[in-house]
């Protein structure tokens, strides 16, 4: 199979769609298929140019006003069509398509490509976060018509489900995620590094994410009230400043990727997060693996993920009080964290990103099928070879 990945961001920019997308792309990689990665050129114009199997072509790209990271492409459909007719792919898959995503969509649906859309990001909702409430609707719009033209659209969670098909998207498949258990174990637990950060003995509470206002990390300094815990915070972006001077106790780590997260994360006693726009939530998944309790918002992807009272609790995103007083009681109870974090482990033992990767398979398939077969609204049928 050829598969075009059209993505909004890749490496070097870290975060959760580079990260399913290099899943994905190994799996690619590891059963003999061909792939392409189309992406906007990363700030300061470096990034890989392969990855595994796939060749990675950059297009021109602007910054997102007011996080210079973010890139948006300003590629034209011409251009997208070109190297798609290049490519000649089989399926063309959208990760957390927006802009880029808008172009590559609609370049597809003109050369008859089966697309496969994967909702990943709940963009419209970060509008109100950046003073710029005037956008949610426009961008919602725009997630509507996107969607609509591609083939398939696969969402991470119950409430995504719920929510793209409460905004008239059609043709809605459930795809989650997988997790490295092997990389994620609590065996990493690393008590040398847990002295550093709690030098008294406190119990360490973490966070792992990006520092923005999407993730409602201003929360978070509603912590430093809980007696005997250490707030251990992973991570960077635009926040950081204003959270630095808010909790001046915490440890902050700054990004960490690979082995250093995965010690990280099993040193912690229980893993919160505050970020109530999240369609799944791909760090919760990575405490669970490490056996550690979560403490989340009762919205988006926390539901599917979390089990409460058996491997976190979850709390009203309204009520961020909620959230101090459950991270108190899992700082003060040693033997239901202990048990709570048994039973975290084994809820993710089976989801591997091998499975979650083969099932994404069988949905390229179908939408390859869905092109060949009679066209739906907003689907052009595949023209017969000349």
């Amino acid at each position: 199979m050829r598969v075009a990945l059209v993505a909004e961001s890749f490496l070097p920019h870290a975060n959760g769609v580079t990260h399913s997308l290099m899943r994905v792309i190994e799996h690619l990689t590891a059963h003999g298929h061909e792939a392409l990665v189309i992406t906007p050129d990363p700030r300061g114009g470096h990034g890989p140019v392969r990855y595994g199997v796939a060749p990675v072509v950059r297009l021109p790209s602007v910054g997102w006003p007011g996080y210079p990271e973010v890139r948006v492409s300003v590629a034209t459909v011409g251009r997208v069509t070109r190297l798609l007719e290049d490519f000649a792919p089989d399926v063309v898959h959208l990760a957390s398509p927006l802009m880029l995503g808008w172009t590559a969509v609609r370049a597809a649906d003109a050369l008859g490509l089966p697309s496969v859309a994967i909702y990943q990001t709940e963009v419209p909702s970060y509008a109100a976060r950046y003073r710029a409430p005037w956008g949610e609707q426009i961008l919602w719009n725009r997630v509507r018509d996107l969607h609509r033209l591609a083939d398939l659209t696969l969402v991470p969670s119950t409430h995504a489900h719920e929510q793209l098909a409460a905004h008239g998207v059609p043709r809605l498949r459930r795809w989650g995620r997988g997790v490295d258990t092997r990389r994620f174990d609590p065996r990493r637990r690393d008590d040398a590094l847990r002295a550093r950060w709690a030098p008294r003995g406190e119990r360490i509470v973490g966070y792992v994410g990006r520092l923005a206002p999407e993730k409602r990390v201003e929360h978070l300094a509603q912590l430093a009230a809980v007696d005997h815990a250490r707030l251990v915070i992973v991570g960077d972006g635009p926040s950081r400043a204003a959270l630095e001077q808010a909790v001046p106790d915490a440890v902050f780590t700054g990004f960490l990727g690979g082995d250093a997260l995965a010690t990280a994360m099993a040193s912690f006693d229980a893993f919160v997060h505050c970020g109530d726009l999240e369609t799944f939530c791909q760090t919760i998944q990575e405490a669970h693996a490490s056996g550690v309790p979560v403490v989340a918002p009762r919205r988006g992807g926390p539901i599917d993920l979390v089990d409460e009272g058996v491997t976190g609790y979850l709390y009203d995103p309204a009520q961020p009080q909620k959230l101090v007083a459950h991270v108190r009681a899992i700082v003060a109870d040693d033997e239901w964290r202990d048990r709570a974090g048994a039973h975290a482990r084994d809820a993710v033992r089976e989801r591997t990103w091998d499975r979650v990767c083969a099932q994404l398979l069988n949905y390229y398939d179908e939408a390859i099928a869905a092109r060949r077969g009679a066209p739906g609204p907003g689907i052009t049928a595949v023209r017969a070879p000349a």
